[in-house]
């Protein structure tokens, strides 16, 4: 679905997008948006911020209350700190205007190819569909089939991408990974910003509670993934 006032760019995206095979909802407002997601089946969000009535950090509110749908923002909105409102608040990507059309396009299909390659990975990993740690007992579980993750028994409501960074840290345990590798690990060959990194980590921490603090910052490295003592 492509989410924008602006009927032109709609148009623009809707076309390329045509282009290389996507079925393409429009919508023109965040009622709109959110509206066409009660009514259809939706893999993927470009999402306008600067709308009137409902702007789009709204509109991302309103659907991370019911799922997790990947979302791009969209926004002519440049500075750093909205970057990271917008990807704190939980987008997934975020682009500023004016854009390039290609690399719109680049983005959406490389997250369609990584989706793709993970769930030819896991289903070859038929027995091995949930995660935990080497310790049996872990109150954090992945299901990686159905992208679930259930701490304590309680659903987690992650992100599509805060779930395959948690997946990625989970499956080396007290092995500190690099920002570098997270990013080429969850993103791929996407176009994108290492800070991403950071601001989704930080996400997964919060939805964890400070009492599971399982993700250690080793600073100038990155990060690892432990339970218990470090």
């Amino acid at each position: 679905m492509v989410v924008d006032d602006d009927r032109d760019i709609v148009k623009l995206i809707t076309q390329s997008l045509k282009y290389e095979q996507f079925e393409v909802i429009p919508a023109y407002s965040g009622k709109e948006a959110l509206s066409v997601l009660e009514k259809h089946h939706i893999n993927f969000v470009v999402l306008d911020i600067m709308m009137p009535e409902m702007d789009g950090l709204e509109v991302c509110r309103n659907i991370r209350e019911k799922n997790n749908i990947p979302i791009l923002f969209l926004s002519a909105r440049d500075k750093e700190i909205d970057k990271i409102i917008g990807l704190e608040i939980g987008a997934d990507d975020y682009m500023t205007k004016p854009f390039s059309i290609q690399e719109l396009t680049s983005r959406i299909k490389a997250h369609f190819r990584k989706v793709d390659r993970l769930y030819r990975e896991w289903s070859g990993h038929s027995q091995e569909t949930e995660i935990n740690t080497r310790n049996n007992a872990s109150p954090l579980v992945l299901n990686e089939k159905t992208f679930e993750a259930f701490l304590n028994k309680q659903k987690l409501d992650l992100s599509t991408k805060e779930f395959q960074i948690l997946s990625f840290l989970m499956r080396y345990p007290n092995n500190v990974l690099t920002r570098e590798q997270i990013y080429e690990n969850v993103w791929g060959d996407e176009y994108g910003d290492l800070n991403t990194v950071t601001v989704h980590i930080k996400n997964i921490r919060k939805k964890l509670g400070a009492q599971y603090d399982f993700i250690k910052t080793i600073w100038g490295v990155g990060y690892k993934y432990v339970e218990g003592k470090d």
